[in-house]
């Protein structure tokens, strides 16, 4: 398969975005619109509308290697990946004059809103709702959101919603781009342990108006739309779990060369030595199954690329965690401490694990899905 070995436009890509993000030694406020500017953020968007005309290919490979350099931007599984994919897709054109070229030229931004109270990993159970104004044909959106990344930068939010009728028969959600300043939208940060530039919000919608344009694709094509989104979005935590994981796993492979006990580096010891070689491979592992699941989803096949990029979240999501883990161990003391910066990577490799979807649930999946194994619920 042509994912085993990367192309020469791959390898060239990943140097220079290496060459980048390593430039900056602290993420910055300016790294979002400088990466924009030479390309990076908009790569997966179509040329016709300022992009650069790849796929979730390209743009895993910029998130994994701006995670390795210290410098992940989070916002990027979301904009340009979730929001501007489906916009790509499925949208008017107006909304795709409107929205890509200033996602992919980082002039604007998109938050995605999906997760509610009550309704956790049961998309079924969204109970926020659209209903239409007979009299003007606008939407009326009421609802709750909760761990929606990045509103207070974004210039507005695509929201999961569903029509009312569906409430009482199949699921049929549909995809509303609701203003920042929109009437009735109101947002109130949560105060989490983790310390990354783009806060969490929930999200309240109280008959928030909006004209029939603000609709995103076909009232009814239902789940086709949003798992557009949702398999890019699980493509691209695992690239950034990946990014993540190589970046403590790089500082703990320094530290283990330099660290000198009783005249002897402790990476020559295999105690330190072999873990540090496990977490590598597991993160090598995870990396082919994400460029799977990418190259499967730029192919067209949504279904391949479903149980590609839940598998490929999993295994990228335990091999940070073991990767952060470890590295932060063969540091001892010195793991813990703001200097060498893995303390943090902590609580935010545990993110890779739980979001966008839990482990568990991507063992349902693949439980039923692949195996054919019956439903417990």
């Amino acid at each position: 398969m042509t994912t085993l070995i990367e192309s020469d436009e791959h390898k060239a890509l990943r140097a220079a975005v290496s060459a980048f993000a390593k430039s900056h030694t602290h993420e910055s406020r300016t790294l979002w619109q400088e990466a924009a500017e030479l390309g990076y953020i908009g790569v997966n968007l179509p040329v016709a509308y300022g992009g650069g005309g790849g796929g979730i290919a390209e743009l895993s490979l910029v998130l994994e290697e701006l995670g390795a350099a210290g410098n992940p931007l989070l916002m990027m599984i979301v904009s340009p990946a979730i929001c501007g994919t489906v916009i790509a897709r499925f949208g008017t054109e107006a909304q795709k004059q409107e929205w890509l070229p200033a996602l992919a030229d980082g002039s604007r931004l998109m938050a995605f809103g999906i997760t509610e109270p009550d309704a956790g990993s049961n998309s079924h159970r969204i109970t926020t709702t659209a209903r239409r104004d007979s009299a003007s044909g606008d939407w009326l959106l009421t609802g709750r959101k909760v761990f929606v990344s990045g509103v207070d930068i974004a210039d507005a939010t695509l929201i999961v919603g569903r029509t009312e009728d569906a409430r009482s028969g199949s699921l049929k959600p549909c995809l509303f781009i609701v203003p920042r300043d929109a009437a009735g939208f109101t947002r109130r940060r949560i105060d989490m342990e983790l310390h990354g530039t783009e806060k969490q919000f929930e999200l309240v919608l109280d008959d928030v108006r909006l004209p029939a344009e603000a609709l995103v694709g076909d009232e009814d094509a239902g789940l086709l739309q949003l798992f557009a989104g949702l398999n890019p979005e699980r493509v691209m935590t695992a690239a950034f779990a990946i990014g993540m994981g190589r970046y403590a796993l790089s500082r703990a492979i320094e530290y283990a060369r330099d660290r000198t006990v009783w005249n002897t580096p402790i990476g020559a010891h295999q105690a330190i030595a072999h873990p540090l070689a496990q977490a590598h491979i597991d993160l090598e592992l995870a990396r082919l199954m994400m460029q799977k699941a990418a190259h499967l989803y730029d192919a067209g096949d949504d279904t391949g690329a479903g149980e590609a990029a839940n598998m490929a979240k999993y295994a990228a999501g335990e091999a940070c965690v073991k990767a952060v883990d470890q590295a932060v161990h063969t540091l001892g003391g010195n793991g813990l401490t703001r200097e060498f910066g893995l303390a943090s990577l902590i609580t935010a490799s545990r993110v890779a694990r739980i979001a966008p979807v839990s482990r568990e649930m991507i063992l349902n999946y693949v439980s039923h899905q692949t195996l054919g194994l019956p439903k417990s619920y």
